[in-house]
């Protein structure tokens, strides 16, 4: 239902998600799914397991684009070692996207004396080429081209820096322990030894417990020297 609304010439869709069929294996699900997909000029484009449990494998997460439209495209797995599914990461080659700073914030200004401002440029207003058309479409255009320079030109885009949230209670050797949870996780996850697994959950219980503590002694320390605090 959801595709039948969306999908026209004019959209790209690309579909993603935990489907729980398993395009491993050819089934009767898998072929009604395929039918479905292709009929609105969708393809698989997922080939590797996306959840291993040791000697089981399937394919039940996936990527479904338009193959003809987006012909130049790498799809590849990311193990994140978070959970026993795999991630997949797409990557469309001929998609040209404008590369903004990460540390920059766009806004508009809302106050009582631009909004004044607003309200009365839109009083002054004549919107001759709004009732002057005969087409709706070329009507609405006109108004709304009309009040989107209004509006623009009253609450100008104004650019700011975004402020780093650096998380100040992990220290470097707790991130590295986070980077090397991912090792023992997948050894864990490829073997049938036991005793891969229990290690492999008391190292993420040690963890856990040392990023508490470092959140704690990271609080206390704010606390102690904060310049508002009082002394009964």
């Amino acid at each position: 239902m959801i595709l039948s609304k969306i999908h026209n010439n004019f959209n790209d869709i690309i579909l993603c998600g935990d489907f729980n069929i398993n395009f491993h294996i050819n089934s009767t699900l898998k072929q009604s799914l395929d039918s479905l997909i292709t009929s609105y000029s969708l393809s698989s484009i997922v080939t590797f397991p996306t959840r291993i449990q040791r000697n089981f494998c399937t394919i039940i997460d996936n990527i479904f684009i338009n193959t003809f439209k987006f012909n130049n495209f790498s799809v590849y797995p990311n193990i994140n070692g978070l959970s026993d599914h795999d991630a997949q990461c797409l990557i469309l080659h001929d998609i040209l996207k404008y590369k903004l700073s990460a540390n920059a914030l766009f806004n508009r200004k809302f106050d009582k004396l631009s909004i004044a401002d607003f309200n009365n440029k839109l009083s002054y207003e004549l919107w001759d080429n709004v009732f002057s058309e005969n087409d709706v479409n070329t009507s609405f255009n006109n108004f709304l081209n009309t009040y989107l320079k209004l509006f623009n030109s009253c609450f100008p885009l104004k650019k700011r820096q975004r402020k780093l949230k650096i998380k100040a209670c992990l220290t470097q050797g707790i991130k590295t322990s986070c980077l090397n949870k991912r090792k023992p996780f997948i050894i864990q996850r490829n073997s049938n030894d036991p005793n891969l697994i229990v290690d492999y959950k008391k190292y993420c219980r040690i963890l856990t417990r040392l990023i508490k503590l470092a959140k704690q002694k990271h609080y206390n320390s704010l606390i102690t020297c904060s310049n508002n605090m009082e002394y009964h």
